[in-house]
């Protein structure tokens, strides 16, 4: 007996934000992107044979893109998503680190230090004066 998607996975559509660059304006920006998330059930399907359990156990959730392209909130020209990203595993996408944490992780292994903040030009006297005699 082989093994039907339908059999193996529950299906349930989510919502994820996606970081884009629009080629036209070169502007990048958040956008919604609807997925369907695909989860294995917690059992094999039954009447399953052992060839179908050994493969059962290997299959694992994944994230499958249902938008293909989506409009620029800038310049209102619509774009293709790139599509080395239409389908992804949810154990992949939990191990990934956040962009500050990464940036923190590199600065931490390269031993440089945190550049100081930019700091403000103070005001001349003249503006910090308090005003008297003024009505």
């Amino acid at each position: 007996m082989a093994l039907d998607e339908s059999n193996v996975f529950t299906k349930k559509p989510e919502t994820r934000p996606g970081r884009y660059q629009c080629p036209r304006c070169r502007r990048t920006c958040e956008y919604s992107i609807r997925w369907v998330r695909h989860s294995k059930r917690a059992k094999p399907p039954a009447g399953a044979d052992r060839e179908d359990q050994a493969r059962f156990e290997k299959l694992r959730d994944y994230l499958l893109r249902l938008d293909d392209d989506v409009t620029c909130t800038e310049c209102g020209k619509k774009f293709e998503i790139p599509s080395q990203h239409s389908l992804m595993f949810v154990d992949q996408i939990a191990g990934l680190p956040d962009a500050d944490e990464l940036e923190r992780e590199i600065a931490a292994a390269s031993d440089t230090p945190e550049p100081e903040p930019e700091r403000k030009p103070e005001l001349p006297a003249r503006f910090t004066r308090k005003s008297t005699g003024w009505k």
